[in-house]
């Protein structure tokens, strides 16, 4: 069995869009594909797709920021000797991007972060990590930062290369707020012919439910820096699809969806600060996935990391398209489920 068969034997994939991206760093139109077992997540993408082609700038991508970040664990004398190696190291920042530079040609040391409970403290290296999501890279880095401080640092021993504090593949309060992986906001302006002919709704009814379903509902669930309807479809779908570590829409699924009523035009946003996504390293050299990235144009010849950042605006403008998607349908009794069976019985049909 090769590559191509074993991907199809597992999971579906069809191609969605094209999606018309603006934006600091793709423009144009831009197909993206979708690994999933929910088909009907392939034609509600497909709507949003639909709709960002009949705005003006189609779907505005602005990359934030990006660093992908590691935690390490130490343990001290006590409390005073771990706050005197936190100020220590925070001084030291341009001898720790030396030691960084020395075991990776992309790995880049940008900043630290600590936090110290009891006699343990805790650091958060926050790294540039080129075209890879850099899960190993910061993971070797961070383990010889880990050495040098045990060695240079008295009163301080190791406690473990990882300590939470990243956070990897969990959700918390701290990703959200400093970032981890891709940090980009999607966003898009419907005008009020389109949002009543193609989502059969209202720029008012989809603000308006936005804030009921995703700011108070997820409130009183008890979300933690999130506030959206179904980030983690998209993010899987595309993740699958293009080689990435599925276990990172855990925290890349916390993103807050917001939406304005202009006058009856509609606008229609994404954010979200955790897109962990690569084009090197694991799981890219799989034959589909080299395909589907070089298909997404992210297999161009561009500066380091240009590719990645390509890969993750354009994932956050798929999130966008099923997002609203998804919204729009909801702001109308029983179009949902109606869309859901009507969708799974054709596909089914099709299979017989």
């Amino acid at each position: 069995m090769n590559n191509d068969d074993f991907s199809a034997a597992m999971v579906p994939m069809r191609w969605v869009g094209p999606m018309k991206i603006s934006g600091n760093v793709a423009e144009g139109l831009v197909e993206v594909p979708l690994a999933t077992y929910e088909s009907p997540l392939w034609p509600s993408v497909g709507r949003g797709a639909k709709i960002s082609r009949l705005t003006e700038r189609g779907i505005v991508a602005t990359l934030v920021d990006e660093r992908m970040t590691r935690s390490v664990l130490l343990e001290a004398d006590d409390a005073g000797t771990a706050l005197a190696a936190a100020r220590q190291l925070v001084g030291e920042l341009p001898r720790l991007r030396e030691i960084v530079s020395g075991c990776s040609r992309y790995a880049e040391l940008l900043e630290l972060h600590h936090q110290i409970v009891g006699n343990l403290l805790f650091l958060r290296f926050e790294f540039a990590t080129g075209d890879a999501a850099g899960h190993n890279m910061t993971t070797l880095a961070s383990d010889t930062l880990l050495a040098h401080i045990v060695q240079a640092l008295p009163g301080v021993r190791y406690g473990s290369v990882s300590g939470n504090f990243c956070t990897d593949k969990k959700v918390s309060a701290v990703n959200g707020i400093l970032g981890r992986g891709k940090n980009v906001v999607a966003e898009l302006l419907i005008p009020r012919e389109v949002v009543e002919a193609r989502l059969h709704t209202t720029a008012a009814r989809v603000a308006d439910l936005n804030v009921r379903k995703n700011l108070i509902g997820t409130t009183v669930a008890g979300g933690i820096r999130t506030a959206n309807a179904h980030y983690a479809n998209m993010l899987l779908g595309v993740y699958l699809a293009t080689g990435q570590d599925a276990a990172n829409i855990v925290e890349g699924s916390q993103g807050i969806t917001h939406a304005e009523d202009r006058d009856g035009d509609l606008y229609f946003s994404c954010t979200l600060s955790n897109v962990i996504v690569g084009t090197v390293g694991n799981g890219k050299s799989l034959d589909f996935v080299e395909e589907n990235l070089t298909r997404m144009g992210c297999r161009e010849d561009r500066e380091p990391g240009g590719n990645a950042r390509r890969l993750a605006v354009i994932t956050a403008a798929t999130v966008l398209c099923g997002e609203l998607s998804l919204m729009a349908a909801q702001t109308n009794p029983g179009e949902l489920m109606r869309t859901h069976l009507d969708f799974e019985r054709s596909v089914s049909e099709k299979g017989q």
